[in-house]
This record gives C-alpha cells, structure tokens and sequence, in this order.
C-alpha cells in the first residue's frame, strides 16, 4: 500500500545542479534523434512524403504496375516506419523524463505538496491504482463538501426571500 505521510519540507535540500555544457557533444545519438524527430514533423517533410507518393502513383504507368514498382514504395515505407519508430520512441522518453523531473522541481519546492509524490512513475501498477483511488476518495469528498455548500447557499436564498 502506497503511504502518503507528511514528511519534512525539503526546501532547505540544496538545489539541483545546473548542468553547464563546457565543450561540444562529439555525437548524440539523443540529440540526433530529437533533431530527426522534429524535422520529421515539418510540413516540408509532409509535403515531400506526399510529392513522392504521387510520383511514385504516376510512374505506375511506365512500369506497368510491376512486382518490382510496388516493392520500391513498401520496402522504402517500412525501412523509414521502422527506423522512426525508434527514434521517436527516445525522443518521447527523453521528454518524459525531462517533464518528470520538472514535475519533482515543483512537488519538492512546495510545501505543502506531498513529497512522496516524487517519482511516482517508478511505482507498479498495483500502487499507482492505489494511489489513483486515494485521490479519486479525496475528489469525492470535495464533491460532496461542494455539493453541501451549495444545498445550504439555496436553503439560505430562500430564507432571505422570505424575510
């Protein structure tokens, strides 16, 4: 079970260190794949994917629809499918983790936020339901605190009316 206890404010913990770049990467392929992530995403690229889909279309013709015609397309198609597959893959986790540890930043420098709450996307998925139905009580409950508000708001209305 997960537990949610308070525990000390960890504002006073140093900050975390600021990275600083002394000299240039050699080759990443981290940044490579964000580079290629990104520039798969322009609409350039689109355009020319579509350009050469229709070229592609059009040569049907001249090469009578062969074997070897519609090859060129599938095999080009998937070698390009496959190989984006992996690197938008590290480029999302990549992304992931650098949200995650802005989401920490904050959880650690509030302070009333739950600490605990820190890495969480390390828990299993037994814990994290758990933690999912902690919060989903804590929702009903306000739910119903609003919902009372509001009954005993109307019952004043009306009494006020009547005065």
């Amino acid at each position: 079970m997960v537990q949610l206890n308070p525990s000390p404010h960890p504002r006073e913990q140093a900050a975390p260190p600021v990275v600083q770049k002394t000299e240039p990467e050699k080759f990443s392929f981290s940044k490579f794949a964000a580079d290629v992530a990104y520039w798969a995403g322009t609409s350039a690229v689109f355009v020319w994917a579509c350009a050469g889909i229709v070229l592609w279309g059009v040569t049907g013709p001249h090469f009578h629809y062969s074997d070897t015609w519609q090859l060129v397309v599938n095999t080009s198609t998937t070698i390009v499918t496959f190989l984006m597959v992996f690197l938008i893959q590290n480029t999302q986790n990549r992304d992931t983790r650098a949200i995650n540890l802005k989401l920490d930043e904050i959880i650690r420098s509030h302070k009333h936020a739950h600490n605990e709450l820190i890495d969480i996307e390390k828990l299993n998925d037994k814990e994290l339901e758990e933690l999912a139905q902690h919060y989903e009580r804590i929702r009903a409950e306000c739910d119903q605190r609003a919902a009372a508000k509001a009954v005993l708001e109307k019952a004043n209305e009306t009494t006020d009316v009547g005065r």
